[in-house]
């Protein structure tokens, strides 16, 4: 792989993939809303010995997403893109404690611009620069396709985001999947209980590079897929 995107790169998931695909070797474009955080990214994967490029971007914000893939298509030795990591989101409010009822509109409408309006931008502006064999990950988790309460926008914009990228995988010719790790502490969680970002960050490039492209596209590949193939 020569150069993968990931949206949301400055903490938890998204961060752990980028700095797991710059040390396998790839040139690792990552996006934030914060510079500062961005910083400290690349700060990690210069001085581990990778090889990264920072674009400040908003995923709500389409042309901020176009300038995103493009600068990526041209980072990388061989031009395009090899992999997208639609890892940005969202959630407002405390995990657990978002009953579906009591959501300000603000904040639901927030959550589905972030979290599946984002998806579909960053697929969107990311397919005209995709290499023949490029693959497409999105991190999901059970709460898109089990209700949950208390879970309220979060869980509606996830499944909204399953979706998304269910009907570019029906309607493109690259495999694009979603990326189950199971229950992640993240900034995102609270830092609810579960494993660590980089413990589950393999399996994305894994997912990216040697899962089964029939297997992974439109479809949900998770642990056990996971545990299966590698061990």
């Amino acid at each position: 792989m020569d150069t993968a995107v990931v949206t949301g790169g400055s903490r938890g998931i998204g961060r752990a993939v980028a700095a797991t695909f710059a040390e396998r070797g790839a040139h690792v474009v990552v996006c934030a809303r914060d510079d500062a955080e961005l910083e400290r990214v690349a700060a990690d994967i210069d001085a581990s010995g990778g090889s990264v490029t920072t674009v400040r971007a908003d995923v709500r914000d389409e042309f901020d997403v176009e300038r995103l893939a493009e600068t990526a298509a041209r980072a990388g030795d061989a031009g395009g893109i090899d992999c997208v990591v639609a890892n940005a989101g969202v959630y407002h409010g405390a995990p657990g404690g978002t009953a579906i009822e009591d959501v300000p509109y603000s904040a639901f409408d927030d959550a589905l611009r972030t979290n599946a309006r984002g998806v579909f931008a960053t697929v969107r502006e990311s397919i005209p620069h995709l290499t023949p064999e490029a693959r497409v990950l999105l991190p999901s988790g059970r709460i898109a396709r089990e209700a949950m309460e208390g879970y309220g926008a979060y869980a509606v914009s996830k499944a909204s985001a399953e979706a998304v990228l269910r009907q570019f995988a029906t309607e493109t010719a690259w495999p694009m999947g979603i990326v189950d790790p199971g229950q992640v502490g993240t900034e995102l969680t609270d830092y609810a209980k579960g494993r660590d970002p980089e413990d589950v960050a393999p399996m994305f490039w894994w997912a990216a590079t040697e899962a089964d492209p029939d297997a992974l596209d439109g479809e949900v590949v998770g642990l056990r897929e996971w545990k299966q193939a590698t061990q």
